[in-house]
């Protein structure tokens, strides 16, 4: 089977679990050298062990929600494996309840993860996959930014996750048009229910009601999200898969 990203770069943030971990392994498989980010060295050097004998792995611990942090993790990972084709913003965290007496240090972690974090790695990738764009193997880069269907549908006790990840798809659009005739090519992600830790963050009482909205429902696994992410970076240069919104079956909204 070809390895379509074969001689490529990619950087993967909140890859210590989930959909990171579940898109660092396809992204290896298609033959990319993948760069391993998240907080979570001992995860993170498991992964890198799994994926090795697909395509070579970097381990970076780093929390990108810190702006010198982030900017260290993509200038490694450029000077360790030479460049940078592929950037999956993927780490976030999803905090959700009421708007009134919220505690507003969830807020700030979302912020600062979902949005900025984001921002900082972006801003440090972009001058890399500008140059990888001009360049072989493939002459396109991508830009794929994991966002949520909270991005599309402002929901009761979800207003500041929903305001993150509206954002996450403003910034793509506009980076969009900003870099597409350059050929670095922006993805949103919005997945819907899936299995993964992003949910036990919350507060019991929170996790109580997730629990019941999603009772009977068949939700997605984290490899159902990877496998879109890879349909969308290893399409042709010619083709740019900007939005993929991807629910479980029996999900209503």
């Amino acid at each position: 089977m070809t390895k379509r990203l074969e001689g490529t770069v990619a950087l993967v943030t909140g890859a210590s679990s989930g959909i990171g971990e579940a898109t660092a392994a396809v992204l290896a498989e298609e033959g990319a050298t993948v760069a391993l980010v998240a907080r979570r060295r001992d995860r993170l050097e498991a992964l890198a062990e799994r994926v090795g004998g697909a395509g070579k792995a970097l381990v970076i611990e780093a929390d990108i929600s810190d702006l010198e942090q982030a900017q260290r993790a993509v200038a490694t990972a450029v000077a360790e494996l030479g460049r940078l084709d592929t950037l999956v913003n993927n780490a976030g965290v999803m905090l959700l309840g009421p708007i009134v007496d919220a505690p507003i240090e969830e807020w700030q972690r979302m912020v600062n993860l979902n949005v900025l974090g984001l921002l900082y790695c972006t801003h440090a990738a972009l001058p890399h996959l500008l140059s990888a764009a001009d360049s072989e193997p493939r002459s396109v880069a991508d830009v794929v930014n994991v966002s949520s269907v909270a991005g599309r549908v402002a929901r009761l006790n979800s207003g500041v996750y929903n305001a993150t990840k509206h954002g996450v798809g403003a910034f793509s659009e506009s980076l969009r048009q900003e870099v597409t005739t350059r050929h670095v090519r922006v993805t949103l992600i919005e997945p819907g229910a899936t299995a993964t830790e992003l949910a036990f963050h919350n507060r019991p009482e929170i996790l109580e009601g997730m629990a019941q909205q999603f009772a009977g429902t068949e939700i997605m696994q984290a490899e159902d999200i990877a496998e879109s992410i890879r349909y969308a970076v290893t399409q042709p240069r010619r083709v740019a898969v900007n939005e993929i919104l991807i629910r479980p079956t029996e999900q209503e909204r």
